[in-house]
C-alpha cells in the first residue's frame, strides 16, 4: 500500500463523519496522476506555499501602509495567523487539517498592493473608464474586482505562467467563499471564514496599540467583558467558542454572544483604526497611484508584460481584466516603482558640459 493510501485510510478511521476526506474530493479541473505520498489536499497546500503569488504577500499591506517598524503585520503574516487558528480548530473538531491549511494559505493570494485600499481603487478606476458596464454590475450586486475572486483566478489561470495550480474543487471553493458573505460548502472552508475574522480583529488591535492609535482600555467594556482584555484572552475565547459551539456538528459557528461581541469589535476597529486619518492618511496617495496605474495601462497596454496576454487561460479576457491582473499582483514597493517610472521625472546622467 502506498503512503498516500495509508494516510487516506487513517483519515477514514480518525476524522469526524463531517470531515471532508481526501478520497472524496470532487477532484481537479485537469486529471492528474496521484502522488504516492501526499493526499490531494496536502498537495494543494504545497503548491500554494511554493507559488510566486504566495511569496509576494510578504510585501503587501495588511492594514498599515509601509510601516516603519519591523513588527507590524503584512498580508503574509496575516495569512500564517489565519492558517494556525484554522488548523487548531480543525484538529480539535477532527476535521481535515490539510484542507483547512490549504484554504488558509490561498485565501488572500489575490489581494492588491495596499490591501483593501488598492481593491477599492481598482474598482473605482474601472467605474471611471466603463460607467455603463459598472452600473450594470452594480445593479446585480457585483463589483468588477473582488480579491477573493482574484485569488481563485490566480490559482486557476495566472500562476505557473498561465497553467494555474490545478487545485481541487474544495480548496477553490474555500478560497472563493472566505469573506463574510461567502457560503463555503465544506466545514473546513467555514473554519477559515471565521478564522480570517478572528485573526485580523486581534492582530489589527495589536498593531494599532503598537502604533499608539489606541490602548486596550479604549475598547468598550461590554466587548471586553465577553471576549477578554488582551489579545491572548480574546483569541483563547473566540477559538474555544468556535470549537465548543461546533463540536459534533456539520456547521461551523460561534455562540450568539461571542459572535456578536466579535462583530461589535470589528465595528469599533472600523471607526477607530480603519478610518483613522493618522493611520490611513497615506491611503489617499495609494488610491491615486493605483488609479493612475490603471489608466496608464489601459492607454498603454503594451507596457503590461506580454505574457499576460499570451496565456491560453486568459485568451478572450478583456484588456481591463488583464490590466487588473497585473496591478493586483504587484507588491506595494513594485507599484511605487512603476508609478515613479511612468510619472516621476528621472535623473538624466548626461555628458558634462
Amino acid at each position: 500500500m502506498l503512503i498516500r493510501e495509508t494516510i487516506e485510510e487513517m483519515e477514514k478511521e480518525t476524522l469526524s463523519p463531517y470531515a471532508t476526506l481526501s478520497v472524496n474530493s470532487r477532484g481537479r479541473e485537469r486529471d492528474e496522476v496521484q502522488c504516492d505520498i501526499r493526499p490531494v489536499f496536502q498537495r494543494d497546500r504545497d503548491r500554494i506555499l511554493h507559488c510566486k503569488s504566495f511569496r509576494r504577500l510578504k510585501n503587501k499591506t495588511q492594514v498599515f501602509l509601509s510601516p516603519k517598524g519591523d513588527h507590524y503585520r503584512t498580508r503574509l503574516s496575516h495569512t500564517l495567523e489565519v492558517s494556525q487558528i484554522g488548523r487548531t480548530i480543525a484538529k480539535a473538531l477532527r476535521l481535515n487539517e490539510d484542507l483547512t491549511e490549504a484554504i488558509a494559505l490561498g485565501h488572500d493570494l489575490g489581494h492588491t498592493p495596499y490591501g483593501h485600499c488598492g481593491e477599492r481603487a481598482l474598482n473605482e478606476a474601472y467605474k471611471a473608464f466603463f460607467p455603463k458596464e459598472a452600473d450594470a454590475l452594480s445593479k446585480e450586486g457585483k463589483e468588477f474586482f473582488v480579491h477573493s475572486e482574484q485569488s481563485v483566478r490566480i490559482v486557476e489561470k495566472l500562476e505557473k505562467d498561465g497553467q494555474g495550480l490545478n487545485l481541487t474543487w474544495e480548496v477553490r471553493d474555500g478560497i472563493r467563499n472566505h469573506q463574510t458573505e461567502g457560503k463555503p460548502h465544506t466545514p473546513e472552508g467555514q473554519i477559515i471564514r471565521l478564522s480570517d475574522k478572528i485573526a485580523y480583529v486581534n492582530s489589527d488591535i495589536d498593531d494599532a496599540i503598537r502604533a499608539k492609535l489606541m490602548t486596550e482600555e479604549d475598547i468598550p467594556k461590554e466587548i471586553s467583558k465577553v471576549l477578554g482584555t488582551n489579545v491572548k484572552a480574546r483569541l483563547n475565547k473566540m477559538i474555544h467558542d468556535v470549537i465548543t459551539h461546533s463540536f459534533d456538528s456539520p456547521e461551523i459557528g460561534m455562540s450568539d454572544e461571542v459572535y456578536g461581541a466579535m462583530i461589535d469589535l470589528r465595528h469599533f476597529l472600523f471607526e477607530n483604526v480603519y478610518k483613522n486619518p493618522e493611520a490611513k492618511g497615506e491611503e489617499v496617495k495609494a488610491d491615486r497611484m493605483i488609479k493612475e496605474l490603471f489608466r496608464y495601462y489601459m492607454i498603454h497596454p503594451e507596457e503590461v508584460p506580454a505574457k499576460y496576454y499570451s496565456y491560453e487561460s486568459t485568451k478572450g479576457d478583456s484588456k481591463e481584466r488583464i490590466v487588473c491582473d497585473y496591478i493586483a499582483g504587484m507588491t506595494d514597493s513594485f507599484a511605487c516603482h512603476k508609478f515613479s517610472e511612468y510619472f516621476v521625472p528621472q535623473s538624466w546622467d548626461g555628458e558634462d558640459l
